[in-house]
C-alpha cells in the first residue's frame, strides 16, 4: 500500500510513496487525486487559467477556425428517414440550437419516405418524440443516451447523462397521452428495452463503481417491486441488453474485454429466466447473437467446434442454432485467413455479415437462396459500415459509406439486386470539392519487420517535398479500428496546407486478431514503436519531415502518443493528449478502481506479475519524466470522467513542467464533462477550434526553428524495448 512521505513536493503537499515487487516510486503530485480537496479544484481553474493565457496569441486563429467549422456545417441538418413499424423516424439540428430534435411523421403503407429537403417545412403529422434541447436547457451538462419507442409506437423511454460521468437516468413518456408511464430509474448504463406486452421496461443498472452489473425489470403498473432478471458479479464483466430486430427476444450479454456470453428472454414473456445462447463464457471466447425466424445467428471466434483445425477461427465464423436448441451450432460462414468478421445484421430473408480486409471495412449479404455477395465502392481508402435498419421484414438495407475525402453518403442497397440508391450525402457548405484531396495507403516497416499500415489526406497540391506540417493519429487499443472517415473539421488543417494520416499501430483491429494480439499485454510497446516508425516513414517519403509532426491520440491513444514522445521527441512539434492514459501503472494497481479488473486483461496484472509491472512502468509516461527537452503538450481532461480520471492528465503536466525541458506543457480541463469533453455542438467546436489553433500554431513555430533540435530515437538499453521479450524469449 501507499504510504505518506512527509517531503511533499515543495508545494506542501505530501507525496505518496509506492514498493511493489521491490521498486520504490515516489508521486509527489498523487494528491491531485484528491478531488474533494479545494486546492485540487484551485490548482485545475489555474491550470485552465494559465492555458488561455499562454495561447492568448491564437484568440484570433481559434476564431477564424471556429467561423470555419461553423460555415461548413448545415445550419439545419436532417438526417435519412427510416421506417420502424407505423411510422417514419428522423431527427434534425437546428440553427443556433447545441442538441437534435427527432422526430416522426405516420407512414401509410407502400409510402415513400417524408420529403425533408432544405428549406422545406414539416411534413403534414410530425410530432416531436423528443426535443433534447428542452432536456438540456436546466442542466450545466447534458449527454444524449439511446431512446427506444415500443412496437406500437405509444411508448417512448430514453436515457440522459447531466454529469460526464456516464451514469444515465432513464426517463418514459407516453407518446399519445403524454403521461409518464413510470418514475426516472437513475444510475444506469442508458440500455434498456419494452417487453412485448409493453407492460414492462427491462433496464441496467450499475453498481457503486459504475460498473453495469444487474439487469432489473420494472412493470409499468407501479405497484409491484422490480424483478432483478441478471446479476453479474465477476468485476471484469459488464452488461448490456437490447431487443432483437425481429422484436421477439430480449439480449443480455455480459462481456469482459476478452469474453463474453449471450442470454436470451423471449420478448413475450418478460417473466421468463433468460437461457443461453451457443454456450457458457470460455476464456478467450467472444460472440454476438442476432435472430431470424427460428434460429439464432451467432458470430463468433470459439474454434473447439472444428475437428478438421479446432484454432482456426481467431478471426471469427459465422454459425447458426435452433431457438429450441441455441447451444447446438452448425456453420453459416467459415473462417477466412484475410478476413476478420465484425457484425452481423438480420432481416426476414437475407443476412448482412460485416467485415474487415486489408485493414478496410466491408459488408457481405448472404441471401436465404442464392451466393454471398459483397458490397464494393470504388475507392482505395474508405469505412463501410451498416446504418440504423430497424425494419425486420424488408428487402433494402441502409449503409454508410465514407472517406478521407469524401463526405459521409447513406445509400439504400437493394438486398436482391445489390443496386445501391444514395439517399443523402453530408452536406459541406462553401466551395469543398473532394477532387481537391488525394489519399493514399502507406506502409512504414517497423523495427522487428512488421509492415505497418498508415491511411493519410492532404490537398492535391502539397508538394511531397518535406516542407508540409503533418497531423499524426492514432489509438491501437482493445483491438479499435480507426477507419478512414471524412471530418468537417479536418479541412480547416488541410487547406492550410497540412497532411492528415492515421497510424494503424499493433494494438487496434485493422488487421484482425493476430494484429490485437501483436499490440496487447508485454507486447503493447510495439504499439509504440510502431508510431514511431509510421512518423519517420511519412519523414522519410517527403510527406513531411521530422519535427514538423503533430501527435494526436485520446484515451489510451493519449498514451500512445505521449510514449512515442518520450521515444523520440525530435519528430515531434508537439502533442495533443486527450483524456490520455498516462499513468497506467497507478490504475492497475489500484483494486478499487471501476475499470480496473476489466483493463487488466488488456494490460495485464502489475500486481500479480513483476513482468507485467516491469513492462507498464517501462512505457508509462508519468513515471518517465526526465529532464530531457519534450516537445511541447496540450493535454486535456474531464472533471467527471469515469473512465480516465482527471487527475491522469494533471499529474502528468505537472511533472513535466517539474522536471522535463521544453515545452510549454499545458492542460485544460472541463469542469463540466466527462470523458468526451463538452456538450453540445457549439461547445464542441470552440474546443475542437482551439485544438486545431495549437496544432496548427505547434507546426508553425517548428517550421520556423522556434523550438530544440531534434534527439534521436532512444537505444535498444532503453527498458522500453526490454520488456516485450519476455514472451517467449524473442521479441514478437
Amino acid at each position: 500500500m501507499p504510504e505518506t512521505d512527509a517531503r511533499g513536493n515543495g508545494e506542501g503537499h505530501p507525496a505518496s510513496v509506492r514498493t511493489v515487487h521491490g521498486d520504490r516510486f515516489v508521486d509527489e503530485f498523487a494528491w491531485l487525486a484528491a478531488r474533494d480537496r479545494p486546492e485540487v479544484l484551485a490548482h485545475l481553474r489555474s491550470e485552465n487559467v494559465r492555458t488561455e493565457r499562454s495561447t492568448a496569441h491564437l484568440e484570433g486563429l481559434r476564431d477564424a477556425v471556429f467561423a470555419e467549422l461553423k460555415a461548413a456545417a448545415r445550419p439545419a441538418d436532417l438526417s435519412v428517414p427510416v421506417r420502424k413499424g407505423g411510422y417514419w423516424y428522423y431527427s434534425r439540428s437546428e440553427d443556433g440550437a447545441p442538441y437534435r430534435v427527432h422526430c416522426r411523421v405516420p407512414a401509410t403503407d407502400g409510402g415513400a419516405a417524408p420529403d425533408l429537403g432544405p428549406g422545406r417545412p414539416p411534413p403534414a403529422g410530425e410530432c416531436v418524440v423528443l426535443d433534447e434541447n428542452a432536456v438540456a436547457d436546466e442542466y450545466g451538462f447534458f449527454a444524449p443516451g439511446g431512446f427506444e419507442v415500443s412496437a406500437d409506437g405509444t411508448l417512448l423511454v430514453y436515457a440522459a447523462d447531466h454529469t460526464g460521468a456516464e451514469r444515465f437516468v432513464l426517463r418514459t413518456r407516453n407518446l399519445v397521452t403524454g403521461a409518464t408511464p413510470t418514475g426516472e430509474i437513475r444510475g444506469t448504463s442508458g440500455d434498456a428495452a419494452w417487453s412485448g406486452d409493453r407492460r414492462s421496461l427491462f433496464y441496467v443498472a450499475l453498481d457503486g463503481t459504475g460498473r453495469p452489473h444487474r439487469v432489473w425489470r420494472r412493470h409499468l403498473d407501479g405497484g409491484t417491486p422490480d424483478v432483478l432478471v441478471l446479476e453479474e458479479k465477476d468485476p471484469r464483466f459488464r452488461l448490456s441488453l437490447g431487443l432483437t430486430r425481429s422484436g421477439q427476444y430480449v439480449l443480455i450479454e455480459s462481456r469482459s474485454r476478452t469474453t463474453n456470453e449471450v442470454r436470451y428472454v423471449p420478448a413475450d414473456r418478460p417473466g421468463q429466466g433468460p437461457c443461453l445462447i451457443g454456450g457458457s463464457r470460455r476464456e478467450g471466447v467472444r460472440r454476438q447473437v442476432e435472430h431470424q425466424g427460428g434460429r439464432f445467428l451467432v458470430l463468433h471466434n470459439d474454434g473447439a467446434g472444428n475437428a478438421e483445425d479446432p484454432e482456426n477461427a481467431e478471426d471469427f465464423v459465422l454459425d447458426w442454432a435452433p431457438v429450441e436448441d441455441p447451444t447446438r451450432l452448425r456453420r453459416l460462414v467459415e473462417h477466412r485467413a484475410d478476413t476478420l468478421l465484425t457484425g452481423v445484421d438480420a432481416f426476414e430473408e437475407h443476412v448482412v455479415v460485416a467485415f474487415r480486409r486489408s485493414g478496410l471495412s466491408g459488408l457481405m449479404v448472404l441471401p436465404d437462396t442464392g451466393e454471398p455477395w459483397e458490397v464494393a465502392f470504388p475507392e482505395p481508402l474508405h469505412s463501410l459500415t451498416p446504418e440504423a435498419n430497424p425494419e425486420y421484414r424488408t428487402r433494402s438495407f441502409r449503409l454508410r459509406h465514407a472517406s478521407l475525402a469524401t463526405p459521409d453518403t447513406v445509400y439504400s442497397c437493394d438486398l436482391d439486386t445489390g443496386a445501391l440508391t444514395p439517399l443523402r450525402r453530408r452536406s459541406v457548405r462553401g466551395d469543398f470539392d473532394p477532387a481537391r484531396y488525394v489519399q493514399r495507403r502507406e506502409w512504414a516497416v517497423a523495427a522487428d519487420g512488421t509492415r505497418v499500415p498508415v491511411s493519410l489526406v492532404a490537398r492535391a497540391d502539397v508538394p511531397r517535398d518535406g516542407s508540409a506540417p503533418l497531423l499524426l493519429a492514432g489509438y491501437g487499443s482493445y483491438g479499435t479500428s480507426v477507419d478512414p472517415c471524412f471530418s468537417v473539421s479536418r479541412l480547416s488543417l488541410l487547406d492550410r496546407g497540412f497532411v492528415f494520416a492515421v497510424a494503424h499501430v499493433r494494438g487496434g483491429g485493422e488487421l484482425g486478431h493476430r494484429w490485437h494480439e501483436g499490440g496487447r499485454l508485454l507486447r503493447k510497446p510495439n504499439g509504440f514503436t510502431d508510431f514511431v516508425a509510421c512518423a519517420e516513414h511519412l519523414a522519410a517519403t517527403g510527406w513531411t519531415r521530422r519535427g514538423r509532426i503533430v501527435a494526436r491520440g485520446g484515451a489510451a491513444g493519449g498514451l500512445l502518443v505521449a510514449a512515442a514522445a518520450r521515444l523520440a521527441p525530435g519528430l515531434f512539434a508537439g502533442i495533443v493528449a486527450e483524456a490520455p492514459f498516462v499513468d497506467p501503472l497507478a490504475s492497475l494497481l489500484d483494486p478499487a478502481r471501476p475499470l480496473t479488473a476489466a483493463e487488466r486483461e488488456e494490460w495485464g496484472d502489475p500486481l500479480a506479475d513483476p513482468a507485467v509491472y516491469r513492462c507498464v512502468k517501462a512505457y508509462s509516461p508519468y513515471e518517465n519524466v526526465t529532464d530531457d527537452v519534450h516537445p511541447p503538450v496540450l493535454a486535456t481532461a474531464g472533471l467527471d470522467d469515469p473512465r480516465v480520471p482527471y487527475h491522469q492528465p494533471a499529474k502528468w503536466i505537472a511533472r513535466l513542467r517539474a522536471t522535463a525541458r521544453g515545452g510549454p506543457f499545458l492542460l485544460r480541463t472541463a469542469l463540466e464533462a466527462g470523458h468526451a469533453g463538452p456538450s453540445g455542438r457549439h461547445r464542441a467546436w470552440r474546443e475542437e477550434a482551439a485544438t486545431l489553433a495549437w496544432v496548427i500554431d505547434a507546426a508553425e513555430r517548428a517550421g520556423r526553428g522556434d523550438r530544440p533540435g531534434p534527439h534521436t530515437l532512444r537505444a535498444p538499453g532503453d527498458p522500453l524495448h526490454g520488456c516485450i521479450s519476455n514472451i517467449d524469449g524473442a521479441r514478437p
